[in-house]
């Protein structure tokens, strides 16, 4: 399945699928998939970054491979690496034979074990469509980021033993940053870049209306707003957007229809995750967020 042709149409397949996205964000979604670029997507935890990867998949029916980002990460976790076990075997079944192993006896595909950027290649050379999610990519260390700028510019791995793989039909590759480090501009200079800001009160009842649908219309504005109240506030870890939808279905399983102080208390481990952030909340007062 294509993806839809015009800003308009995508805005609309995103909303159906359940993702209320600000216009500026559907149209450098647009962009990156008409012209074939990655999407570079920063902004603070939980403001749904992860969530473009995997509403494009659903919406093309296309596979989604994930490649998580970590300190350490490095090309045998993230391209490919060789099946070290059965290189041995051939090995031994070549001295067997008597015959003299060469390099080129194990050295090939047959013995190649595809990581997530490899598999995005090769799926996508399938022509079926591929997403490729890199997530939190300042997770990992500077010197990875060498690693994607081949694949980021020619949708191309280069293997030294085989030679170069090329996707026919390149992955739609979807990068997020939680901004921990900044990444380096030759990664950035090669994708479109937006900057996912915390939702405003009204799209924020929107997504509520998408997630939480059973949540009232009077509810919905109270989180909504108790939410921008909190960010405002100088937390450690400002509550995200799926801590608003968390924070909405904990109160239907409490049975609570009202944003109430004692409400608030009772519940603000589901959507603050820090002792000092906690402490910050009921010093300044629940009270204040109704």
């Amino acid at each position: 399945m294509s993806f839809p042709s015009t800003v308009d149409d995508l805005e609309v397949a995103l909303i159906a699928h359940d993702y209320v996205p600000e216009r500026s964000l559907t149209i450098a979604i647009h962009l990156a998939i008409q012209m074939g670029k990655p999407l570079f997507v920063e902004g603070e935890p939980g403001v749904g970054k992860t969530e473009i990867a995997k509403v494009l998949a659903a919406m093309s029916g296309g596979e989604l491979i994930r490649l998580q980002c970590y300190e350490g990460l490095d090309a045998s976790h993230a391209l490919y690496e060789w099946d070290y076990a059965r290189q041995m075997l051939a090995i031994r079944l070549l001295e067997a034979r008597g015959d003299h192993p060469d390099v080129h006896d194990i050295m090939s595909e047959e013995y190649l074990v595809a990581r997530p950027l490899l598999q995005a290649l090769r799926s996508a050379s399938t022509g079926h469509p591929t997403i490729l999610l890199i997530d939190e990519l300042d997770r990992a260390d500077e010197e990875f980021e060498a690693y994607l700028l081949e694949l980021l510019s020619d949708f191309q791995i280069t293997i030294p033993e085989i030679g170069t793989f090329v996707a026919t039909t390149p992955p739609i590759v979807v990068i997020t940053s939680n901004r921990t480090r900044e990444i380096h501009d030759a990664v950035k200079r090669r994708c479109i870049y937006h900057w996912i800001e915390y939702p405003s009160v009204d799209r924020e009842i929107a997504i509520l209306k998408t997630k939480s649908p059973s949540t009232s219309e009077d509810l919905s504005r109270q989180l909504a707003e108790a939410m921008r109240r909190l960010r405002d506030m100088d937390l450690f870890k400002p509550p995200g957007v799926a801590e608003t939808v968390d924070w909405a279905r904990a109160l239907q399983v409490l049975g609570e229809t009202q944003l109430a102080p004692e409400v608030i208390d009772a519940t603000l481990g589901v959507i603050v995750k820090y002792e000092e952030d906690v402490q910050s909340v009921r010093v300044a007062g629940t009270a204040s967020l109704v």
